[in-house]
């Protein structure tokens, strides 16, 4: 049965990102559309997947992670605009019987991403 996870990992600070406001969206006809949303736990992650099993289908998906909202609350001294506010990661799922599992590693200054198991 196939999923889709992420966690967040706060980099500029070497710790897990709680209480991350994430967003996921699927591409229905060119239109994104919000199917979910979710916050990360003391760990980072979400408390179950995003999608699974027969929720969980082959398309085009989009994450939008509150990376800028996560580090104004933890007392990150920003500029305004933040350089790094919401994150936006667009992805393809092709085998819906696979695990995604998509991280963000992210700082104030940085971002990146990629496939885990």
């Amino acid at each position: 049965m196939g999923k889709l996870t992420t966690h967040v990992l706060d980099t500029g600070n070497g710790r897990p990102a709680s209480g991350v406001r994430i967003t996921l969206h699927r591409n229905l006809d060119g239109r994104y559309a919000l199917i979910k949303d979710a916050v990360t736990n003391a760990e980072g992650r979400c408390d179950e997947p995003l999608l699974e099993g027969a929720a969980f289908a082959a398309g085009r998906y989009r994450l939008v992670f509150a990376a800028g909202e996560y580090f104004a609350r933890t007392g990150v001294a920003l500029p305004d605009p933040p350089f790094v506010d919401d994150v936006v990661l667009e992805f393809g799922v092709a085998d819906a019987t696979a695990h995604y599992h998509v991280p963000l590693l992210v700082s104030p200054w940085s971002w990146s991403t990629y496939r885990g198991s």
